[in-house]
Order: structure tokens, then sequence, then C-alpha cells
């Protein structure tokens, strides 16, 4: 079976698990740990900002699946980049999790 990356957002935490249809809890602090997908790579816990992004990301429902060519394809990775699409999306009513995961806006 293959593994997948698994993240607690409280503990800036991740871990790589066969991916199943149980729960799984953290193993710092028992909270739900969230399935992020194959092609994820955390960053550096003591990187507050970047992982407020993924916070944001996750919270919209994008998530990092292994794509055709070995990747996700884009993701934000700073709070000015979200900030951009959420207003981009805010102008144009697309939604959240399309808008963020735009490469460039027009």
């Amino acid at each position: 079976m293959s593994r997948t990356s698994f993240v607690c957002l409280p503990c800036r935490a991740s871990y790589k698990q066969v991916y199943g249809e149980r729960e799984r809890p953290c193993p710092r602090c028992a909270r739900p740990l969230i399935h992020v997908g194959s092609a994820f790579a955390a960053p550096p816990r003591r990187d507050k900002a970047a992982w407020r992004v993924l916070t944001l990301l996750l919270h919209a429902g994008v998530r990092f699946p292994k794509g055709c060519c070995g990747g996700p394809g884009y993701r934000p990775r700073t709070l000015a980049e979200v900030r951009a699409r959420m207003a981009y999306a805010r102008r144009t009513g697309e939604p959240f999790s399309r808008a963020l995961v735009r490469s460039e806006l027009p």
C-alpha cells in the first residue's frame, strides 16, 4: 500500500501514513489529522507564515494530489499571493478553491 501525507495544523507537523477510511489522530496532540495528498512537502515547523498559508489552503479545500506530471500544480506560498487570489475570486465570483490554484491572475 502507498503512503500519503497527513498534517496536524495546531502542531505544525506532517506524517506519512497509509491512506484509509478511518480517522487518524495526531501522535502529538491526538486531534484528527488532515489528509493533504501524496505530493505535499511540509514547510519547516518554525515557518509560521507558511503554515498560515497552508491552513488557508486546506480550509478552502485545496489539497496536494500527485498529478499526471508528478506534482499538484501551482499552490501559493505567501500570504500576499493568497490575498491576491482571494480578491480576484471576490471580484469575479470564482470559487476560492479554484482561484487559489491559479498560477497567474488575468
